[in-house]
């Protein structure tokens, strides 16, 4: 290949990863980062200020749909767009991968059930999760992760695997078929968005069971770097590394 050729050669693309986000100001936190850093691309999506998705992933590594303010059962267009779109990764075996709100439109998607607690107890802060047989055969996981939710998962859908439990909330993690990963808690915060979290979303720290905004941002600084470290392998898992 002669100078000039190498010069004006077209740079090799990078492999992309949808990402679904459900606020103007909502980001992809330290998730972004550390795939960014694996050498992946974010293509994002935001439906419901009405970003059409992507109608295949054939052109695309796998896809994420972060958590929201809304719940996995209101009768929005964008969240059911979002629910029925997640059968298109189902259905391409792609890898997917749903945070908290993403979860739940998984478990929805699959024929589970969303819903909050008959008594009103919420997880806002930082709480143990157990990992099962089959969690602990997939790979390590954190004891500790932060909650921002007062719906969970209940009666998980046929064929699904639970790897990880909870005390308040008893679907924490889990897995279906090979590729499509579905967690309840929030590992992407880096400490800006969990200090405008706490503030933004003051109000629901009145909530039974919410912890204090104090309590969350020490926690931060207690189970936080175990969090990271296992985000940072779990994604290798989940994605893998482009060649």
């Amino acid at each position: 290949m002669s100078l000039a050729d190498e010069k004006f050669s077209p740079k090799e693309e990078k492999q992309k990863i949808a990402v679904v986000l459900h606020q103007a100001s909502s980001s992809t936190g330290r998730i972004g980062q550390i795939l960014q850093k694996n050498g992946f691309e974010l293509s994002i999506y935001r439906p419901v200020l009405g970003d059409c998705l992507p109608t295949t992933l054939k052109d695309y590594a796998g896809a994420i749909i972060f958590g929201g303010p809304m719940s996995a059962n209101d009768n929005e267009p964008f969240i059911n767009r979002e629910m029925d779109w997640i059968s298109v990764a189902l259905k391409e075996n792609k890898p997917f991968l749903g945070i908290c709100l993403g979860a739940q439109l998984l478990a929805r998607n699959l024929g589970g059930t969303v819903k909050p607690r008959s008594d009103g107890e919420v997880e806002i802060g930082w709480y143990p999760i157990e990992a099962t047989g089959s969690g602990k055969r997939v790979m390590d996981w954190p004891k500790m992760v932060y909650h921002f939710h007062s719906e969970g998962i209940y009666d998980l859908p046929q064929g699904a695997e639970l790897l990880a439990k909870g005390n308040t909330y008893p679907t924490q993690a889990f897995r279906y078929g090979e590729n499509a990963w579905g967690l309840q808690f929030h590992s992407e915060l880096t400490r800006a968005m969990m200090q405008r979290w706490v503030v933004h979303g003051a109000e629901r720290l009145e909530l039974k069971g919410a912890q204090c905004a104090k309590s969350q941002l020490e926690g931060r600084f207690i189970y936080d770097p175990a969090l990271r470290r296992w985000i940072e392998q779990a994604l290798v898992k989940m994605f893998g590394k482009p060649k």
